[in-house]
């Protein structure tokens, strides 16, 4: 699972699809084959099922594969960060401002802005926000999660309530929900 928002902010995207697609691998979304990219998350697998060994197959995705997505990842983050410094800090405090005063959010903007504000805080655009946070809300907004919490099947609006369940409560409070999450 790969976290590539700049590569998709920057138009960047359809080329790691090329290249992958190249090299026999599939890209997928976040939910895995035939979803969407929810949230700038992608999931990038082999094809090639002959002629190579599983331990060849890992090797070439731990030491090629991922390490130059990454790379190229970590480019457009740079040009973001130093070319287009006011759309990324935009984007960034745009996602920051919804997720801390919405009280109504569906999951796919959650997601979405959970993956804004994930990208400023790599980035050192968000100093009052640490990642373990961001990456705690990302599971803990997903629908299977909030009815956890709430004990209950949710429907409709009650389901978008995740602003107000989660972020209502404020950043400091999510011990509170891991806790509940667990203790159920």
């Amino acid at each position: 699972m790969l976290h590539l928002p700049a590569l998709k902010a920057e138009g960047e995207i359809e080329k790691v699809f090329r290249a992958a697609k190249e090299l026999r691998l599939a890209v997928r979304g976040l939910y895995g084959e035939g979803t969407e990219a929810t949230g700038d998350f992608y999931q990038i697998s082999n094809q090639t099922t002959l002629g190579k060994t599983e331990d060849e197959i890992i090797s070439d995705f731990k030491h090629l594969v991922i390490p130059k997505i990454i790379e190229y990842e970590q480019h457009a983050r740079r040009t973001l960060r130093d070319e287009r410094t006011v759309q990324l800090d935009d984007k960034v405090c745009r996602a920051l401002g919804i997720l801390r005063s919405s009280r109504l959010i569906a999951s796919e903007e959650t997601l979405l802005l959970l993956s804004h504000l994930r990208m400023g805080v790599h980035l050192g655009r968000v100093k009052d926000v640490d990642l373990r946070t961001v990456n705690e809300l990302f599971l803990l907004t997903q629908p299977a999660h909030l009815q956890k919490i709430q004990g209950r099947k949710l429907e409709g609006d009650v389901r978008r309530r995740r602003g107000r369940i989660i972020f209502g409560r404020g950043w400091a409070e999510r011990e509170y929900f891991l806790s509940r999450l667990s203790s159920r």
